[in-house]
């Protein structure tokens, strides 16, 4: 099964233009931004940086859900109902944030027609995102998986985005998210460097040519 590569995003200019009460929040490297459990009373939007969303099992064991990168907002589930976080933020670089409460959002959603169909139309670019990662998960062989992993942190596709992934994601963090080991990681990224689907070099260099292992059948 082919996994289809979307982009969802919101132009930074329309938090601006529809006159968002925000606050800054400055993060560096490694900073939590958030912790599953805490109460879920705002909504985030990542202006620059790259961000992971994270799950910890009762037993302890912790599962990458998504990497987030600038024109993403996170923290949106407290709009529907959620009380509470359930998932860990982490800043992976420096990351800059702007922060809308819960009821400011509200308060643009109903009011500023503009905004609500962008806002609308990203959460549910959002889902369906989430749908395909289940259907990779369960369809997919690992090779592949990461291939469309990699694609995806580099924003495949974005106009004027460079192919490069920032941070040089680690492979264990690969490895949580697309459900296998460090070592077959580890195995398919030295076979997509030797291919020269990927180089390494000032960060992770991601090449349209690794499209092709994403459509082989």
């Amino acid at each position: 099964m082919r996994p289809v590569i979307r982009k969802p995003y919101v132009h930074p200019r329309i938090l601006l233009t529809v006159g968002a009460a925000t606050q800054s929040l400055e993060c560096s490297t490694k900073q939590v931004i958030f912790s599953q459990g805490d109460p879920a009373k705002t909504v985030m939007y990542i202006q620059k940086g790259v961000v992971k969303l994270s799950v910890v099992s009762p037993s302890g064991r912790e599962a990458v859900l998504a990497i987030l990168g600038p024109r993403d907002f996170l923290g949106e589930g407290g709009m529907v109902g959620q009380s509470v976080r359930v998932e860990t933020a982490t800043a992976m670089t420096p990351t800059a944030l702007l922060i809308v409460e819960k009821n400011e959002m509200l308060r643009l959603l109903h009011k500023r027609y503009k905004f609500s169909d962008r806002f609308i139309a990203y959460i549910l670019a959002r889902n369906i995102r989430i749908e395909e990662d289940l259907i990779d998960q369960l369809f997919n062989s690992s090779e592949k998986r990461l291939a469309r992993a990699l694609l995806l942190l580099a924003r495949y596709g974005n106009v004027g985005k460079r192919e490069t992934v920032i941070p040089k994601v680690n492979q264990q963090t690969l490895a949580e998210m697309i459900g296998t080991t460090r070592e077959r990681v580890n195995f398919f990224m030295n076979k997509f460097r030797r291919l020269g689907f990927i180089d390494y070099g000032p960060g992770l260099q991601v090449h349209s040519s690794l499209l092709s292992v994403v459509l082989h059948d």
